[in-house]
């Protein structure tokens, strides 16, 4: 299943990355306020469905998990700062720097793992950051710079969303499409309730459509696929596939918009793959203690899961239901996934 969270995570970089450019278009019929607000009521419309069909057994999990204060935190830093910094920086500056600027989400998620959030690093993600980082400044080398006080908004707007990674990667009380459609509602209202008040209720409704598209893709299905990717990987390591979005979008100028392809771009793609390839290589083993606990997430059965259903169950399909843990000690290679989060 690793394998699986890797191509998931790489997913979430493709649909997040083809947003920069699109949302750059989006901001010349709406401010700030209003695009990074409908962006993420977009994300929440596109999981309506999963919220309609699965309303009662996905409230009785919000109502019991112990994970309040980090859904909110989701929503705080997720849903409502994280965006609207961006969009702000996005505003004053090009897309291709906004892009460079964004990989700050990798040095924020690192740093912040390990202060303060139970992440560790070994060498090989220790040499993935590294690697990563040094496409970033390959990169930014090719581009002029596009003001400190855009790069200012968006290192903010990284910090933020390096700590919505952690919060994200922490819950597992209820899924991650309902994480999605909380931190979308409640942050794209704010945030749009913001803009129609800056605007004096103007709001360029031929375009609204076009943004809540956006926000489906890049903002919706891109999230719950990092979620999903944070919850088995960690929050760091899910964020060195993430990272890959500036990368995404060369690509799709280079294919489609006919912008060339340099030397100096072709070389911070190999040190971003080299970097990709290095943080997913395991190298951390240790004896630990997994201490008795009830909760739900995606699984299948493993030695952290070998409990019975009541019902037919294939145990190597994926799936989620409350279930307990037994307290075990053992050694065996691990990410810093959610059954692992922990100093050493």
């Amino acid at each position: 299943m690793k394998s699986m969270a890797i191509f998931i995570g790489l997913a979430a970089g493709l649909l997040f990355g083809i947003a920069t450019p699109l949302s750059k278009v989006m901001l010349a019929q709406f401010n700030s306020f209003q695009l990074a607000g409908l962006l993420y009521l977009g994300a929440a419309l596109a999981f309506l469905p999963f919220v309609i069909r699965k309303w009662r057994p996905e409230l009785t999990a919000l109502r019991r998990t112990g994970k309040k204060r980090y859904i909110v935190g989701t929503i705080i830093f997720g849903g409502i700062l994280g965006p609207l910094l961006l969009m702000i920086g996005l505003k004053m500056a090009n897309v291709m720097s906004v892009s460079i600027w964004l990989n700050l989400e990798l040095v924020a998620t690192a740093i912040l793992g390990i202060l303060f959030f139970k992440d560790h690093l070994d060498r090989f993600a220790a040499i993935g950051v590294i690697l990563t980082l040094a496409a970033g400044i390959v990169i930014s080398i090719h581009e002029t710079s596009s003001g400190m006080l855009s790069g200012l908004f968006i290192l903010l707007a990284c910090i933020a969303w390096g700590l919505d990674n952690h919060f994200t990667a922490i819950i597992d009380g209820i899924s991650p499409q309902s994480i999605t459609f909380i931190k979308g509602v409640l942050g794209g209202l704010t945030n749009l309730t913001i803009g129609l008040i800056i605007s004096h209720g103007a709001l360029e409704s031929s375009y609204i459509h076009w943004a809540l598209l956006i926000g489906i893709f890049s903002y919706g299905i891109s999230i719950v696929f990092y979620v999903t990717a944070a919850q088995n990987l960690g929050a760091t390591r899910s964020q060195i596939l993430f990272s890959t979005a500036p990368f995404w979008g060369i690509i799709v100028a280079w294919l489609f918009l006919g912008e060339p392809l340099s030397t100096t771009i072709i070389i911070a793609f190999i040190l971003l793959l080299l970097g990709v390839v290095f943080t997913n290589l395991l190298a951390h083993q240790h004896q630990h203690h997994h201490s008795a606990m009830e909760h739900i997430h995606f699984h299948t059965h493993d030695e952290h899961h070998e409990h019975s259903h009541e019902t037919a169950t294939n145990s190597k399909v994926k799936h989620s239901h409350i279930h307990k843990h037994t307290e075990q000690h053992h050694t065996h290679d691990h990410y810093s996934d959610i059954h692992h989060r922990h100093k050493h």
